[in-house]
């Protein structure tokens, strides 16, 4: 069957309830917890009374150092502990974001920077060389092979070897 919608007055009433059943058990908590801070003074703190001459004196301070030791001792293995455990949990974390494969890049910025200030940036002021790229490069020339300078224009040994005579050349340097 289908649900039945509460009157907006029946839904008012039952959430003023929960609040004030929430309430109640709120203060009952604060007051267990002022119940147990109190038992656990009067069992750890017990009263304090001045005593009469010098040895009860000495002896006092030397309990209360003994009693001083023993809450350093526990607030180390405390500390150790609770140290230990946080290392655990961020391996956790890291273990649990190898097995996601999610990892967050971060966005890199395009920097424009020539070589030279890019080298200043990493040498410092060791850096004195100048990066002229353009300068540095070498002047290359082109060199003529010989057989190109044997041969030369292909128009002028056409022109050569035209009519009767150009023949004539040709039979003459064949033989």
């Amino acid at each position: 069957m289908a649900e039945k919608k509460l009157s907006s007055g029946r839904r008012n009433q039952l959430k003023s309830l929960l609040l004030q059943i929430g309430q109640a058990m709120v203060e009952e908590e604060a007051w267990e917890a002022e119940q147990q801070k109190k038992e656990h003074m009067e069992e750890h703190c017990p009263g304090f009374s001045f005593p009469g001459c010098i040895q009860d004196l000495q002896e006092l301070c030397r309990k209360l150092h003994k009693q001083i030791d023993l809450v350093d001792e526990e607030r180390y293995d405390m500390e150790v502990k609770v140290s230990k455990s946080n290392k655990e949990v961020e391996d956790l974390k890291i273990k649990v974001q190898d097995l996601k494969g999610k990892f967050k890049k971060p966005v890199l910025k395009k920097v424009r920077m020539s070589a030279d200030a890019m080298l200043a940036a990493l040498l410092g002021s060791k850096h004195k060389v100048s990066m002229d790229l353009r300068g540095n490069l070498r002047q290359v020339r082109k060199e003529v092979k010989e057989e190109e300078k044997a041969t030369g224009d292909w128009r002028k040994s056409v022109e050569d070897k035209s009519g009767m005579g150009g023949r004539k050349k040709m039979f003459e340097t064949e033989a």
